[in-house]
């Protein structure tokens, strides 16, 4: 995906230069009408080729969804009352460890979903894993008992989740953009994998012991 972002990107680049040029040897010429559309051509082309590489850029950290994939393996070791480790295994390698607080092991996720005509560029269905946190069976505990809440999404100058809820012009490029969360109970040592679906996040028993 980002291949063909980039690739687009610089073809469009390349293209909004090659108008640009022709514009100023229409200036010399001074043959305007030309100018004015060769102008335009490159503003069209560079604004595009610049919004393709902030798409990019806001990418960073999204990884492709197909059917339903591992999205990390989650270790629980209770460490206290209503207290818990856990260890996260991502499916990029990435390996972290937290402290909860609560009954349940928490986490909610980015989805993303493009408009058919982006898929042609490459852009499919995209997800990204967003907060890890502890949560209580009781609404008093959730309340009065201290919360826990840890960040999973790598640090990134944009991000086109939050762009999107923001700025509803992206619409007609993303076909829907929601949040999906899971929870699982984590009173005992046990190890889960946390997988993501085109309808959500989901928790499964490994279908080997780890």
């Amino acid at each position: 995906m980002a291949d063909e972002l980039t690739y687009i990107a610089a073809g469009l680049g390349l293209l909004g230069l090659l108008f640009l040029l022709t514009g100023l040897a229409s200036a010399r010429k001074r043959r305007f009408g030309r100018l004015s559309v060769h102008m335009l051509s490159a503003l069209l082309c560079l604004v595009s080729g610049a919004l393709l590489i902030t798409m990019y850029l806001s990418l960073h950290g999204y990884r492709a969804l197909t059917r339903e994939d591992l999205a990390a393996t989650i270790h629980t070791e209770p460490v206290g009352p209503a207290q818990f480790l856990v260890t996260v295994l991502m499916a990029d390698g990435r390996k972290e460890q937290y402290k909860l607080a609560g009954d349940e092991i928490y986490v909610d996720a980015h989805i993303l979903k493009w408009k058919p005509w982006a898929n042609i560029l490459g852009l499919h269905t995209t997800y990204e894993l967003d907060r890890l946190s502890g949560r209580y069976h009781r609404i008093e505990d959730e309340l009065s008992q201290p919360r826990t809440i840890h960040p999973l999404t790598p640090d990134r100058p944009v991000d086109l989740f939050t762009l999107r809820r923001r700025y509803s012009w992206l619409k007609p490029m993303v076909d829907a953009e929601y949040g999906s969360a899971a929870f699982f109970p984590a009173r005992e040592r046990t190890v889960l994998e946390l997988r993501v679906s085109t309808t959500g996040l989901l928790f499964r028993r490994p279908s080997t012991s780890l």
